[in-house]
């Protein structure tokens, strides 16, 4: 049996309700698919929230707001903010809003970062001194080649060692499976992270099967998947949680239990 830990993406930065009538994109939506979720076990909510017309933002304000919805509806579930730009947002913008929320936990993309590669050196110590869990979002292998020399050069702490690999890409609809995986389990060997998957495409819950076999953890929900290869869409982000723990539960997997994950409730943002 191998045990596995599981955090839940709702929405994304690009989806909408044309591609899922029962996609989260309000405040009260989130909050519920976080309860929802949260029931079912899911330890952590990946955090994307929108403005007044549906667009991905990066807005303190909004993201408050979510928070403390989340914190109501699921109040031991673990929140991670992203940064994620969407096209939409430079590095300091990225910065700013590290800055106002101080998050508990952000994921941050090191592709994003390199953009600028002063700033990504005050991104990643502001979120030393904060305190901030960041999980390293890497795509290919320029990514973890980058996040190795920033360790060298002292950019990025050593200390800082959470990364999620992603299989397959949105935006160039190259669907993931699960054999794309070796392939980059061995670029990031020598680096020794703690990893979890998110897998694009039809084929994303046998690539979070992969991922537990292989001893990651694994990310799940509406950003990544809709629906499984020649079926019927999910009903919701819950549906597609229950399918997915039925599969792993058949493997002989176990998903960690609530009261054994570590406390990642998030501060007080008042």
């Amino acid at each position: 049996m191998v045990e596995f830990t599981m955090m839940v993406a709702p929405n994304g930065a690009r989806r909408g309700k044309g591609d899922h009538p029962a996609l989260p994109v309000t405040t009260a939506e989130i909050a519920e698919t976080a309860r929802a979720c949260h029931v079912l076990g899911v330890q952590t909510l990946h955090l994307h929230v929108r403005d007044g017309e549906g667009v991905h933002s990066l807005d303190a304000g909004r993201y408050r707001a979510a928070i403390a919805a989340v914190a109501e509806s699921a109040p031991t579930m673990g929140v991670q903010i992203t940064t994620e730009s969407a096209g939409l947002f430079d590095v300091p913008a990225q910065l700013a809003c590290l800055e106002a929320l101080r998050p508990a936990a952000a994921s941050v993309s090191v592709r994003e970062m390199a953009r600028d590669a002063g700033l990504a050196a005050r991104v990643y110590a502001l979120c030393a001194e904060a305190g901030t869990e960041v999980q390293h979002i890497l795509y290919s292998p320029a990514c973890v080649a980058q996040l190795k020399a920033w360790y060298k050069e002292g950019t990025v702490p050593l200390q800082m060692r959470d990364a999620i690999l992603v299989l397959g890409q949105y935006a160039t609809r190259q669907p993931a499976r699960p054999a794309m995986l070796p392939a980059f389990l061995k670029e990031i060997a020598p680096l020794q992270l703690r990893w979890t998957l998110c897998a694009f495409g039809p084929e994303e819950h046998a690539c979070l099967l992969a991922a537990i076999t292989a001893g990651g953890q694994v990310r799940i929900g509406f950003e990544n998947s809709l629906g499984a290869q020649d079926a019927a869409p999910w009903a919701d982000n819950a549906a597609s949680v229950t399918a997915f723990l039925n599969l792993a539960e058949a493997q002989g997997h176990r998903l960690v239990p609530l009261a054994a994950t570590p406390d990642t409730t998030l501060r007080d943002f008042s």
